[in-house]
């Protein structure tokens, strides 16, 4: 009997020992998988008043942008609008070419136009692909020469780990860029265009009767988030570049790589309420060179590498919740159709409760009057009418009131060249309110953290010549 049951053990005990074995080995394989896909995503914090880096990981690997290159051509966009050689309300012309880029876009046909501001509005919510395009092709003569001057730009600012392919984002292999330089662009964009950065803000739009919604589910969810961009493809996986201020902090943070939307807000979300309390109250002054150095030789160093230049690493795994995204990616070119919200049909939502924000009516910004040339008066759709989150909460100063909005947007306009520093944090709209029957519209700079910091911008104005007063959002 003790024989015939050590024979048992020993007969069972090879068995045992191989299941063991085999065990432990799938356990280094999952979590040497796990550690695989961690390595593929990458991430940065900046406090955009210092420049010092909160968080890193892996910020330096190359990633491709997706649609955060519209970054860029939004850039150069404003440049183009500071500088006078165009205005909100300029044409913006479709080439073929442009009309046929995949979704999402616009759909405006070949020959076709919108208003410049039309453009920019479709960009920061739909993402278009079209409308980056045809920007592209109006500022820079065609696409190719833009992507060029994208690039040059790209190394006046220091971003050395990028270089641009076009306009929009969708694939291209020679096309990519770091997270740490997307950080370096959400910072310029602020600092370079503050009369223009309100744009990044807007949650809707109205392109005729149609309402058009964003991708960025972080705006009026997470307090002191004030844009700036998703971006989405296949080989990317899902990208995000946030700025936060809270009145006495700003960050800048970018997450690319997610495996899917809510995924990655989820992990912003984390890194904004992480980081932001350590970030500086002081601080202050340009963080980026100043873009305007010297655009020719900048352009003239660029020597943009061959189609088969190193790519970022590997893409991402794709989850079952992004089904939906291979599934809509193969209706379209390249198989990428940088549409989030097909993407994201069963994404997890955003763990973050959502903040109540007043409903009013937000005008975007607008270039100074003095610019605006004549020729062009192509009337632009109006900002819809729905809660959002580019209208600042706690504390603002209101300097006028108009019955017109055009009126109270040139009062914005105006005071922001005549205070610059004093308006360097704060983010210019109209509210309209109705009074006997007739509507109005408040004049009004937000994102001050406190009473006291709103009383003190208005008697900096006042020194100024520059009435306001201090209300309470």
């Amino acid at each position: 009997m003790r024989q015939a049951l050590s024979g048992i053990v020993s007969k069972s005990a090879f068995p045992f020992k191989t299941i063991m074995i085999l065990a432990m080995a799938m356990t280094f394989v999952v979590a040497g998988a796990a550690s695989s896909l961690a390595a593929k995503s990458a991430a940065i914090v900046v406090d955009a008043k210092t420049g010092k880096v909160l968080y890193s990981a892996n910020a330096d690997g190359r990633r491709y942008p997706a649609s955060l290159t519209k970054m860029m051509t939004l850039y150069l966009t404003f440049e183009a609008m500071a500088k006078g050689k165009i205005n909100r309300n300029s044409p913006v012309v479709f080439s073929a070419h442009a009309s046929a880029e995949a979704p999402t876009k616009l759909g405006v046909k070949p020959g076709g136009s919108v208003s410049v501001e039309t453009a920019i509005l479709s960009i920061v919510t739909k993402s278009a692909n079209d409308s980056a395009t045809a920007l592209g092709e109006m500022i820079g003569g065609n696409e190719t020469n833009f992507a060029r001057m994208m690039t040059a730009k790209a190394r006046q600012l220091g971003m050395n780990g990028t270089v641009f392919r076009n306009a929009n984002g969708l694939p291209d292999p020679g096309q990519f860029t770091t997270a740490r330089d997307m950080a370096t662009l959400g910072i310029a964009l602020r600092e370079h265009f503050p009369q223009y950065y309100g744009y990044f803000a807007q949650r809707s739009f109205l392109y005729g009767r149609q309402r058009i919604n964003g991708h960025n589910r972080l705006l009026g969810r997470i307090k002191g988030v004030d844009g700036i961009k998703t971006g989405y493809t296949r080989a990317s996986g899902f990208n995000l570049v946030s700025s936060v201020n809270d009145g006495n902090r700003r960050l800048v943070a970018v997450v690319m790589g997610g495996t899917s939307g809510g995924s990655r807000d989820n992990q912003m979300a984390g890194l904004i309420n992480t980081y932001l309390p350590r970030a500086s109250t002081r601080g202050g002054g340009d963080l980026v060179a100043n873009a305007d150095s010297n655009p020719i030789k900048a352009l003239a160093k660029v020597l943009l590498p061959k189609h088969d230049a190193p790519t970022p690493d590997e893409k991402p795994v794709t989850v079952a919740e992004d089904d939906t995204a291979v599934a809509d990616d193969a209706t379209v070119a390249q198989g990428d159709s940088e549409d989030e919200d097909s993407a994201e049909a069963e994404a997890p939502k955003l763990v973050v409760p959502a903040k109540k924000v007043k409903t009013v009516i937000v005008a975007a910004p607008k270039v100074a009057t003095a610019q605006v040339v004549a020729a062009y008066a192509e009337p632009t759709p109006a900002v819809d009418p729905v809660n959002t989150a580019s209208v600042p909460s706690g504390w603002a100063i209101q300097v006028a009131s108009s019955p017109k909005q055009s009126e109270a947007q040139a009062f914005l306009d105006k005071t922001t060249r005549q205070a610059p520093k004093v308006l360097a944090d704060a983010s210019g709209f109209t509210v309209a309110f109705d009074k006997d029957g007739v509507t109005y519209y408040r004049a009004r700079f937000g994102g001050f953290g406190s009473k006291d910091a709103a009383w003190k911008a208005c008697t900096a104005l006042k020194k100024k010549k520059i009435e306001c007063y201090a209300v309470q959002q």
